[in-house]
């Protein structure tokens, strides 16, 4: 319909935009405002979004880098604690949706090929969406949000290792068997592995150190890292996906991690923009129409039965009706991923159009239905909470067993000479205390001589917002620059954070400034010691 691309996708995001501000209002998460708009701007609509190779290749590079920030969540160090309940409920959970699933698909006449695939993509549930509304009620650090990140991590590797089943199946085609095929899955996946280990060894650490002098140098290099990764998955007969996932990985266990994850989360939402709105575009609302009364069954199926799986598989392992029910409510819903693995399916020719609706009808119910269930978990347990009594074990004895991470009582942002006095004071009056710093060699050092240290910057809003304040104390911003100072505050404010603010400043105009923005303690190096400062600190902590 448009001729100039640059103005088609000008009034793709537009128009999104426009969308998106609907959604926000409903308290719906994006991506059903994208389905929906890709619907009304495809053919079953005004014909706006056509087949482009433009939108294609956007759409590749935003599933590209939505798996490269999922590789980046996997840190080795993080999945060896992640514990038995997040295994346990991951993959009991995945195998009981997709066998159940997998039932009913078969007992509504479905192709065994399409009810495996309809099966599997009940069992994903939403990174983006789960984290983001975690966020949002400030409970990913408790109990329960720690324990669904670690299920969605479960999750996670196991989409991964279904697209790579799911590409061998599909290049088994002609002479090569299935079995042939996959070995040659194997051994490419074991020399991809090998070559990942030894540059997560050997080159990446000592690169990255250098390159995270700069912030743009850095997000640059990682664009460039995950395409690298995701022609790479290709080029060896995996999916891009995988590539990228793998990209991910191999820079997931450095410092930096966060802070690249933090810096590249707009940049994947804007090209994701495009695959949903490609998708929305490709459904045919006229052949839809008959897949209502399947999406509405297993819609019902992901709303009631994933909660209740996940309940009863903790519940087994002695944590109480409240933790399991608000654990399971994130299970409530199918992800992207259930809408990538369909797109997969279709263009390895495994399933038609049709699956490919059904599955994204029942992402569009569950996501909006399991939205509100998450943001009012808290009066539906209320009044859930007497039926709820037979998951739960006479003693829950794992509630406390499991919450074992030590909180910290202060963050300070910027480390130096003087934060490092100021920090060991405070140390030995027996608080503990959080240092974040952006430069990776300042975070190095100070690691080195026994500092709990944390990379990031002050510029990143992401940086305190993905931070539990919740037994946070007091705040101390080292940083003498009187805009990133303010930025914090506001942030801080926007957070409803009720602990002390701390604020370092050069001149006595920068000090009546801050007292007037709402900081509750201001200190000028030059004129206060480090001994002093911690006096009053700790006094406004008491």
């Amino acid at each position: 319909m448009f001729d100039s691309v640059f103005l088609q996708v000008g009034l793709i995001v537009g128009l999104a935009s426009l969308g998106g501000v609907l959604a926000l209002y409903l308290k719906q998460p994006l991506i059903v405002a994208f389905i929906v708009l890709g619907v009304a701007l495809g053919p079953s609509g005004i014909s706006l979004v056509e087949a482009s190779s433009e939108v294609e290749l956007f759409a590749k590079l935003g599933i590209s880098l939505l798996l490269f920030v999922v590789g980046l969540k996997l840190d080795i160090k993080v999945i060896r604690t992640v514990g038995p309940v997040a295994l346990a409920s991951g993959l009991g959970q995945v195998f009981f949706t997709s066998v159940i699933g997998f039932l009913i698909a078969i007992a509504l006449g479905m192709p065994v090929v399409s009810a495996v695939y309809v099966a599997l993509a009940l069992t994903f549930s939403s990174t983006i969406i789960i984290v983001k509304i975690l966020s949002d009620k400030r409970e990913v650090n408790t109990l329960h949000g720690r324990i669904a990140v670690g299920f969605l991590i479960v999750q996670d590797i196991v989409v991964v290792l279904v697209m790579i089943g799911l590409m061998a199946v599909g290049q088994a085609t002609g002479d090569v068997s299935l079995g042939q095929e996959a070995i040659n899955i194997l051994l490419k996946g074991v020399l991809m592995l090998v070559t990942v280990a030894l540059l997560m060894r050997f080159v990446l650490p000592g690169s990255l150190k250098h390159i995270a002098r700069s912030s743009e140098l850095l997000v640059l290099f990682s664009i460039g890292w995950a395409v690298l990764g995701a022609c790479a998955g290709h080029a060896l007969g995996f999916s891009k996906e995988v590539g990228a996932f793998l990209a991910g990985i191999s820079i997931a266990s450095t410092p930096y991690r966060e802070q690249i994850a933090a810096r590249l989360v707009s940049l994947r939402d804007f090209l994701l923009l495009f695959f949903f709105i490609e998708l929305g575009s490709g459904l045919d609302m006229s052949l839809l129409s008959a897949q209502i009364p399947a999406a509405l069954l297993f819609s019902v199926f992901v709303l009631l039965g994933n909660p209740v799986i996940v309940m009863a598989i903790m519940g087994l392992m002695g944590y109480r009706k409240r933790t399991g029910f608000l654990a399971g409510l994130t299970v409530a819903q199918i992800s992207e991923f259930s809408l990538i693995l369909a797109a997969l399916g279709l263009s390895l020719g495994h399933i038609s159009e049709n699956t490919v609706g059904l599955i994204t009808l029942v992402g569009l119910i569950t996501i909006s239905v399991s939205t509100y269930m998450m943001l009012y978990s808290q009066p539906l347990f209320e009044r859930l909470s007497p039926y709820l009594s037979w998951f739960e074990k006479n003693v829950a004895g794992r509630e406390t067993a499991s919450d074992d991470d030590e909180p910290f009582d202060m963050i300070m942002i910027g480390i130096g000479r003087f934060g490092a006095v100021l920090a060991e004071n405070l140390q030995q009056e027996g608080k503990r205390v959080l240092a974040i710093d952006y430069d990776p060699r300042t975070v190095e050092q100070y690691a080195q001589a026994g500092f709990s240290m944390h990379y990031g910057d002050i510029e990143d809003p992401e940086l305190i917002a993905g931070t539990s304040l919740d037994s946070v104390q007091c705040i101390i911003s080292t940083i003498r620059d009187r805009s990133l100072n303010k930025a914090l505050l506001e942030n801080l404010n926007a957070l409803d954070y009720q602990g002390s603010t701390v604020i370092c400043v050069d001149s006595s105009e920068d000090v009546e400034c801050f007292e007037g923005y709402g900081s509750d303690y201001v200190l000028s190096p030059y004129a206060e010691s480090a001994h002093q400062a911690s006096d009053k600190i700790i006094a406004l902590s008491r």
